[in-house]
């Protein structure tokens, strides 16, 4: 028996057949949602190079940077090295004191001038130091001649080599007791200064070696910056009637402001970190009134003290406060429009 096909309406016959849809486990699902990205397998087999070349700094990242963060348990114990010959039996069989080694920090006087000493040399360099390479790296750019832009950035950038011992013998031999500066002012019958050795001018010491040494380092990434910046802003806003200084304001400032921005954000992050070596290396000409910070403090209480656990909770202090400015920093820079360290 033949059956007889009905007809369908003009509108039935435009309108495209329904392909029944995949369930969320089918693959046809998980195609639709990933268009065009491999799986994980064939990721792997196409990154592998990458993957072995960055594996060895990833082993050591983790070894140096984060296995050592399970050692901060010693801030909540009575910590001693002596008990085995094994840091981790040491760790295991040291009595939990809990919080007191925190609340004997925040109630040392000499834990909070070290903080106190440290914020000040901070927002000095902060002001006086961060500025620099953004001003050096404007000059530079402006000279029209590379060869001269180029020796002034390799002259510039020499003292970030030197030691912190080299740098501050340099110094002594300028502004030390017995420097060049003490023996011109004997010479025309003034008393000689010994700003190496004064608490008072300590900061803006410790400030002015800072500029010197590491100022060269901050101008490679700005001048990287601007080398980014296309000519034709310049050429327009040249045309527009701007001149140097509109041209520097409009153009230039705006293209190194993200990078401004991430250098601030790391900056704040650090800004409990002023200088390790640098300070330990004079915070005895000066006393520890003026010299002491939060890194030479954990160092006289943890080494030459022995009191592991003391200094050990007052690095987790400055561990978690920093962590704390970071998050700041960035969010700041997020409000100004800017990436920061990381997007939101």
């Amino acid at each position: 028996m033949s059956h007889s096909t009905v007809p369908r309406s003009g509108a039935e016959a435009d309108t495209p057949a329904k392909t029944p849809v995949a369930s969320a486990g089918t693959p046809g699902a998980r195609e639709r949602r990933d268009p065009g990205k491999p799986d994980l397998r064939l990721r792997f087999r196409r990154d592998r190079a990458l993957i072995l070349m960055t594996l060895p700094a990833v082993v050591l990242l983790l070894v140096f940077n984060y296995l050592p963060v399970l050692g901060n348990v010693v801030a909540f114990q009575d910590y001693d090295p002596y008990i085995s010959d094994n840091g981790i039996v040491s760790i295991l069989h040291s009595p939990f004191v809990g919080l007191d080694n925190f609340q004997r920090i925040f109630e040392d006087p000499g834990f909070r001038n070290a903080v106190q000493n440290t914020l000040v040399l901070f927002f000095l360099q902060l002001v006086l130091f961060f500025p620099v390479p953004v001003l050096l790296a404007l000059l530079i750019n402006s000279v029209v001649r590379p060869r001269v832009r180029a020796v002034a950035q390799a002259v510039l950038y020499l003292p970030h080599f030197f030691s912190w011992v080299l740098v501050i013998a340099v110094f002594q031999q300028m502004f030390g007791g017995a420097g060049m500066l003490s023996q011109l002012l004997r010479q025309h019958g003034y008393d000689g200064l010994d700003i190496m050795t004064d608490p008072h001018t300590f900061p803006f010491l410790v400030t002015a070696q800072s500029v010197w040494k590491d100022a060269g380092w901050g101008i490679i990434v700005f001048l990287a910056a601007l080398a980014s910046v296309p000519q034709d802003l310049y050429e327009a806003a040249a045309m527009d009637g701007a001149g140097r200084r509109r041209r520097m304001w409009h153009v230039t400032l705006p293209a190194l402001r993200p990078v401004i921005a991430l250098l601030l954000a790391l900056r704040v992050g650090d800004a409990l970190t002023v200088g390790f070596e640098q300070i330990l290396l004079q915070r005895d000409a000066v006393g520890p009134d003026a010299g002491e910070i939060l890194d030479t403090f954990v160092w006289w209480n943890g080494v030459r003290n022995q009191d592991f656990g003391y200094a050990a909770a007052a690095g987790l202090v400055k561990g978690v406060v920093s962590i704390g400015l970071v998050l700041a920093a960035n969010k700041v820079a997020h409000l100004m429009g800017e990436q920061g360290v990381y997007k939101k």
